[in-house]
């Protein structure tokens, strides 16, 4: 076995449970919380779930304000409106409570509440000099895996494309995972966003920047979510499986801050960007392509998490096992499979291969990648 050495990023508490929402108002409790900015989107209110938030955090003392001014893929702009909102009341801590958009904004509104500046000033890694607000995250998603990252995914309004701003100081003191939460969920958004987490897993394995610690949670991740899945899509409300879909998706986000991903989620950001097709679904039109792309310098790594899975079933005759698998399981979430369904042809390829190679997740794919790799990547995605 070759172990990488590494530096491990953990300094969050976790909550793992059903019901575990109600630890909301203890938590709060414990780090001091008097007047917390609560960050939900405004379908998290119509769901009810902002409501009970609300009532176990009053329960506890605590007088909390809700910000739900913004939208999926929350950009620079409406950061601003949170921060400006935030800064009527004495603010002195914040909840995320959502899917990724909604503990982005959090981390977001932090930046510019405890640093001052606009987001693009945050841009890259280590750029905050003071303290942040204490901050709780509750995803109520199994996908992105923000809860569990010290990055906040910001689209910049000016160029339209996603910043990565990243602080240490900006990781969630606590997070709660209730799988009650994903319940209200449509399917189809739990498909693509749960494809968007298996995606992680199996990015940050074969990532340039994996090591030891990363790689035992890539790994478990990739165990959990890939049974989860199709017992999720055999009964929706199947709340085991929801908390293996929630649980792996937050290993698969301690896997991504200790890692990285890669060529996948550089061609997915330009899909959302120019065609508004939702992450997930781009994630999951590309995300066999590029194991087959990756296959001369990985597949032994990829073979590797096909025997996580079918220790006793191996087709060692077949190295695309997993991108074969991968399809499949696009074709059981009942997603699209190419970009022709959204009408992409070889004349928007160009552009938007300009702007994949711009993308920070691309230096750490495994195969050196660029333009023209995002060229092949796409035109095998047609």
């Amino acid at each position: 076995m070759n172990l990488i050495p590494f530096k491990a990023k953990l300094k969050d508490t976790v909550f793992f449970g059903d019901g575990t929402l109600n630890k909301l108002g203890e938590l709060a409790n414990d780090f001091g919380f008097k007047r917390p900015l609560l960050v939900a989107d405004r379908g998290l209110v119509n769901s009810g779930h902002v409501q009970k938030a609300i009532g176990h955090l009053e329960k506890t003392g605590c007088d909390p304000i809700v910000f739900d001014d913004f939208k999926e893929n929350p950009d620079s702009l409406m950061v601003s409106k949170g921060k400006e909102f935030a800064g009527q009341f004495n603010i002195d801590s914040i909840i995320g409570l959502g899917g990724g958009s909604s503990l982005d904004c959090a981390k977001g509104i932090n930046f510019l509440l405890t640093n001052g500046g606009c987001m693009q000033d945050y841009r890259g890694y280590g750029k905050a000099s003071e303290n942040f607000l204490p901050m709780i995250g509750v995803p109520t998603t199994a996908g992105t895996g923000s809860e569990a990252q010290s990055y906040a995914l910001i689209t910049d309004n000016n160029t339209n494309m996603k910043m990565a701003c990243g602080d240490p100081k900006a990781i969630f003191n606590a997070v709660i995972l209730d799988p009650v939460l994903t319940l209200s969920q449509p399917i189809q958004v739990s498909v693509a966003a749960g494809f968007d987490a298996i995606s992680h897993a199996i990015e940050s394995y074969v990532s340039t920047q994996r090591n030891s610690f990363s790689e035992e949670y890539s790994c478990e991740a990739w165990r959990i979510l890939q049974n989860s899945y199709t017992r999720m899509l055999e009964n929706s409300n199947n709340l085991n499986a929801r908390a293996g879909m929630l649980l792996g998706a937050h290993f698969a986000g301690v896997a991504i801050e200790n890692s990285m991903l890669g060529a996948s989620h550089a061609c997915a950001n330009p899909l959302t960007c120019f065609h508004g097709i939702t992450h997930g679904v781009a994630i999951g039109i590309l995300l066999p392509k590029v194991v087959r792309w990756n296959m001369p310098v990985v597949g032994d790594r990829y073979h590797e998490l096909i025997q996580i899975v079918e220790s006793g079933n191996l087709d060692e005759d077949n190295p695309e096992e997993l991108a074969c698998q991968l399809e499949e399981m696009v074709r059981l979430g009942n997603m699209p499979s190419t970009l022709g369904h959204f009408d992409i042809f070889e004349d928007d390829l160009s552009r938007l291969a300009n702007a994949a190679a711009k993308q920070w997740t691309g230096q750490f794919n495994p195969r050196a990648f660029d333009r023209s790799g995002a060229l092949e990547v796409y035109r095998s995605s047609l």
